[in-house]
């Protein structure tokens, strides 16, 4: 560049940092009329253009950069180009065009490996990491993302090995000990997993809801850590979603060994049911003023395994049964919709997708169950997803259930007039659960942590069996699978 060029261009990148984007691509622009052959002007030209989502014309300058000089910086940021297109396939030709070309830099390998694993080439992005983390060992991102493919891959000791590397090259990421967490728990560690697993954010998210709707009820009394509590009063409250409190909701008994009195607050569905099943502990219901709230210590309710300090096979307690529908209801429910010979099913394709849109199952893919022979197929679904029913309705008998569910109360008095539930990972699998009902659980691939390693028993619930999806199978197929290994009796 000559001396009124560089002034140019150093003018033109300032604007660009100060975030002047109109007055730097007007510089810019000025710049490559006068020499439209300035790669460095070309690919900042395209960063520019990849700012405002102009991914086609960032295309074009940055492709341009690159046909005058090979520099990496000029593949990373035409790769970045691609990964916001979602074209992965283009994204991996670029960064494997730049190893080609000799560019080892730790970024290209760090793209390639998310390309790779965008593109599920799960191989190849754990290779294409591990050089990454060979040039740079102490790279938190790429020994995080690495961590988390392992996870993914269920290879939970490999995840452990690399979320244990980012902590110690950043101890305070509090994200970090919780996704270590998930792999203990994983392989069933819950003494060390249940530890970093206080680190989740849903435990803050509590604490701090409580402070928002009472905010001095808990400045009153501090968080309990497993002290002697027997002569006092403990205050635990809601955390995650429905499952998680259902399935938590087995240590209540242990609890109240523990202390003299527990206050519970559930989410509003679930408030019926824990009175019914848990008449000693006061179960809030809405809003208490504040000052009629009396507690020693508090808690999130999640954190109840760790703090009651139960350890191995203690933390799978009361595994069947351990939750009841009332009698009136299951009368209600058998005389309304029950009230006939056939096996019966019920059915329900997805939870919340807040947390995960990977357990959303496609509701054709329960098509398989409406051609067995001697079954009535049943709705549980519920809240989000229950739009879908009609795509079955307009093609075979079903019947909705979920329409007359006005909390997990009444759901539970349905499901003791069913013979089976199939549904995802999902509440009404660990109601099904808690309530000792035969229960198929449909898992994804990539599943969650408290299902475990081996899937041919569930730890959880006696009466619950696990089906994950394939790596490269549909849900419908995973249903055909599931057909096939069921035994329908004849009940005439």
């Amino acid at each position: 560049m000559d001396i009124l060029e560089k002034e140019k261009f150093n003018k033109a990148f300032k604007l660009h940092s100060e975030g002047e984007l109109d007055k730097a691509d007007a510089i810019y622009n000025e710049i490559l009329q006068e020499n439209p052959e300035n790669a460095e002007v070309l690919n900042l030209s395209g960063i520019l253009k990849l700012s405002q989502n102009k991914l086609k014309e960032a295309e074009k300058f940055i492709k341009k950069a690159l046909s005058i000089k090979k520099d990496a910086y000029f593949y990373e940021n035409l790769a970045k180009v691609y990964e916001t297109e979602k074209d992965f396939p283009k994204e991996i030709e670029i960064l494997e065009e730049a190893c080609n070309a000799n560019h080892f830099s730790f970024e290209i390998y760090f793209l390639l490996g998310l390309a790779y694993k965008n593109n599920i080439e799960y191989e190849k992005a754990e290779k294409a990491y591990l050089q990454a983390i060979k040039i740079n060992p102490k790279s938190e991102k790429a020994c995080y993302n690495l961590a988390s493919l392992y996870l993914f891959l269920n290879n939970p000791q490999k995840a452990i090995e690399y979320f244990q590397k980012c902590h110690e090259i950043n101890p305070n990421d509090k994200e970090v000990l919780y996704f270590l967490s998930l792999g203990y728990l994983r392989i069933k560690d819950y003494q060390t997993g249940l530890k970093y697993f206080e680190n989740r954010l849903c435990r803050n998210t509590a604490i701090l809801s409580q402070q928002v709707t009472y905010p001095n009820i808990l400045k009153k009394a501090p968080i309990w850590h497993g002290e002697d509590i027997s002569d006092k009063t403990l205050y635990t409250y809601y955390e995650a979603g429905f499952g998680d409190m259902i399935m938590f909701a087995r240590y209540l008994p242990e609890l109240q060994k523990r202390c003299k009195k527990i206050i519970l607050k559930p989410q509003k569905p679930l408030v019926q049911l824990f009175k019914d099943n848990f008449p000693d502990v006061e179960i809030m219901n809405l809003f208490y003023e504040e000052d009629k709230i009396h507690f020693d210590v508090h808690l999130p309710f999640l954190s109840l395994p760790y703090v009651l300090g139960l350890k191995n096979e203690e933390i799978f307690m009361h595994h069947d049964k351990y939750l009841k529908a009332v009698p009136e209801k299951i009368t209600y429910y058998k005389e309304k919709f029950f009230n006939n010979d056939k096996f019966k099913i019920a059915i329900k394709w997805q939870g919340n997708t807040y947390y995960e849109t990977d357990r959303v199952i496609n509701v054709e893919a329960f098509a398989p169950l409406f051609d067995l022979p001697n079954v009535k197929i049943y709705s549980a679904q519920t809240f989000e997803g229950s739009e879908e029913f009609e795509k079955l309705s307009s093609k075979y008998d079903i019947t909705d259930l979920a329409s007359s569910f006005k909390n997990f109360s009444d759901t539970a008095g349905a499901l003791e007039n069913v013979d089976l539930v199939i549904c995802s990972d999902t509440s009404l699998a660990h109601l099904a659960g808690a309530m000792g009902k035969p229960c198929i659980v449909l898992l994804p691939y990539n599943y969650n942590w408290r299902w475990h390693m081996n899937l041919d028993h569930c730890n959880w619930y006696d009466s619950v069996k696990l089906f994950r999806l394939g790596k490269k199978e549909t849900w419908n197929e995973l249903m055909l699978r599931i057909v096939k290994s069921l035994t329908i009796p004849n009940k005439k």
